[in-house]
């Protein structure tokens, strides 16, 4: 089975191309200059050039407080180049997998989001990501919309790695305490995709598999957690002790809004597909293993 993922420099293209081999997928990242989401005309040629079983489209303009400057650039990417992925997908008889976001919610439920839940943008980036689950709907009924939260890995820009160098500097950081959601190990995202790849490839009419998913690790956390479990993880490993400063929200101001609540209800992939992410206490700590693993190698 080949897959094509879109973006070649993403957390979850770059977590896909790792895990693949030993679950015998073969996959293909694609991106600039050959796919670039700011000239759609690439995208067709692309697509084709690399001739998908299945595509993933994990490239997105990802800069949640730039989008809010920004937004039509955003919108370009998270929207329109979206819509035409899968277009182009359609066109070759691949299914496609469509990565999008918590942030499609304003946070303002008390419990766990479903696919069912109306969506509520609060921000740009959301409002971009929004037009890019309709843009794909629109283009091919063989999608997968999949939504997922708070993304860390050893890989890129992320919170996971922004706040261990934060520990090498300081002895104690600030960090938000009242936005709830479900940290989401990029690997574990990836081995989740391919096990989805291989179910919708073996069941070409199933309906009950395409449409809108959540994937997000198991347990939730506010962002103070995370930290936490970043630093208790680290400290194991020989780094010295961090202290984590609960704030509010209002205490770290920045252009763009959060939710409060970013907490994804995952139970309908589990009963469709039997995919379960594990929980993000014991994802965390592999993750900082390695960052700290590569750390010591130079």
């Amino acid at each position: 089975m080949r897959i094509v993922v879109t973006g070649t420099n993403g957390q979850v293209a770059l977590s896909l191309r790792e895990r693949a081999p030993a679950l015998g997928v073969d996959v293909v990242l694609v991106g600039r200059p050959a796919l670039d989401f700011e000239r759609p005309e690439t995208i067709g040629p692309a697509l084709r050039t690399a001739r998908p079983d299945l595509v993933v489209n994990a490239a997105a303009f990802t800069a949640v407080d730039l989008a809010e400057s920004d937004e039509a650039t955003a919108t370009q990417v998270n929207g329109e180049a979206a819509g035409e992925v899968a277009a182009q997908a359609a066109r070759l008889d691949a299914p496609v997998i469509h990565l999008s976001t918590d942030f499609v919610f304003d946070g303002r439920l008390d419990r766990p989001y479903r696919e069912t839940d109306a969506v509520a943008p609060m921000g740009a980036y959301g409002r971009s990501k929004l037009a890019g689950e309709i843009a794909v709907a629109a283009a091919t009924d063989n999608h997968v919309i999949l939504r997922t939260a708070w993304v860390y890995s050893p890989f890129g820009k992320n919170f996971v790695r922004t706040i261990l160098a934060f520990g090498l500097k300081r002895q104690a950081v600030r960090v938000v305490a009242d936005q709830i959601g479900n940290p989401s190990y990029a690997p574990d995202i990836a081995d989740g995709i391919l096990t989805m790849a291989k179910t919708l490839a073996n069941a070409p009419g199933n309906y009950d598999l395409r449409g809108v998913f959540h994937m997000a690790g198991a347990g939730s956390a506010v962002w103070a957690d995370l930290a936490e479990a970043t630093f208790q993880a680290a400290e194991t490993r020989g780094r010295a002790p961090v202290h984590v400063e609960r704030i509010a929200t209002a205490d770290y101001p920045l252009p763009a809004r959060r939710p409060a609540n970013s907490r994804l209800d995952c139970g309908k992939l589990d009963r469709r597909y039997g995919v379960a992410l594990p929980d993000w206490r014991e994802s965390v700590k592999l993750c900082v293993a390695r960052l700290l693993e590569a750390e010591a190698r130079g």
